[in-house]
């Protein structure tokens, strides 16, 4: 399934890993199964952690595959062929399971393993989907966090009787415990926001915590990623507010008017302004949207309320 190019990367990523990594195949004698069945045997060859069974009488889609610890159930599960933009999606469940720690806050961690009720998500795809890995990698992430949530990413093409029963006009399309929970682009921290009734709250109380900033930037996107950047150069208090870090260039597929970049991708230019922001004493606070503009009766500029 395989080219040796990309067997080569595969067995250098899977040697971060350093716990064991059980791969269940659920299989029939169709040609998709025959075709994942190859694809899960060059993972399975590319580290000694990997272990590959097959099962031809579980009750689950098939072809389909689930991803777990030994000894546990909740991983990752991928129905269809993850090809595509989701290989991506396939390696990190890999590394992840196999012990290689997410880039993901500590806070945000802890707010996945907290929740303390069953969430079963069924994320449907297409392998040429741009938006698509970032919601299947955001709930992978929670399913290998937490034993009482599960995520399953759905091919669309492999499984399209699903799509019509369901009426799917649109990927990702993200269906939580059998209701549709969303559909398009979403981070993280917002699924955590809309499942976590009480994160709003603990958020708003942590924001009300920090001391007044000097410049408090309303908006995440390249405008107000370079205004954090040039006022902490100066060290001044700096904080960013936004709905979402990266603001429509998130959106934007194709980026072929900013100077110095010949092109690029929105996500991936928004990912590299988050990332030059946070080489500074910035303090970035997503999922927040500014309410009114409140002049200062004190000493002082003016305070925005958010």
């Amino acid at each position: 399934m395989l080219d040796a190019d990309t067997k080569a990367q595969l067995k250098t990523y899977l040697d971060r890993a350093t716990q064991p990594i059980e791969i269940v195949a659920s299989l029939d004698a169709g040609k998709a199964s025959g075709e994942l069945l190859s694809l899960l045997k060059d993972v399975a060859d590319s580290s000694p952690l990997v272990k590959l069974t097959e099962s031809r009488d579980d009750p689950h889609r098939k072809p389909s595959f689930s991803i777990n610890r030994p000894g546990e159930n909740h991983g990752p599960r991928f129905a269809g062929l993850p090809m595509g933009h989701e290989f991506t999606s396939l390696i990190l469940a890999l590394l992840q399971i196999g012990g290689y720690p997410p880039k993901v806050e500590q806070a945000v961690l802890d707010q996945i393993r907290a929740l303390d009720r069953d969430l079963d998500f069924e994320i449907y795809v297409s392998l040429t989907c741009h938006n698509c890995p970032d919601v299947v990698q955001a709930l992978n992430l929670m399913a290998v966090q937490n034993p009482r949530i599960r995520a399953t990413m759905i091919e669309g093409g492999t499984f399209q009787d699903e799509v019509k029963e369901r009426q799917i006009m649109a990927v990702p399309t993200v269906f939580l415990n059998g209701t549709e929970f969303g559909q398009g682009r979403m981070s993280l921290e917002e699924i955590l926001a809309k499942i976590d009734t009480s994160g709003g709250a603990r958020e708003a109380k942590k924001i009300d915590a920090k001391d007044p900033f000097d410049v408090l930037i309303v908006g995440g996107g390249p405008a107000g990623a370079a205004a954090a950047v040039y006022a902490a150069r100066k060290g001044i208090r700096t904080g960013v507010a936004s709905e979402r870090f990266g603001g429509q260039v998130l959106d934007t597929l194709g980026i072929e008017n900013f100077i110095s970049i010949k092109e690029t991708e929105g996500p991936k230019f928004a990912h590299a302004l988050e990332e030059h922001v946070r080489n500074y004493d910035v303090d970035i606070m997503n999922l927040q949207r500014a309410k009114a503009l409140i002049p200062n009766t004190g000493p002082g500029k003016d305070l925005i309320e958010i």
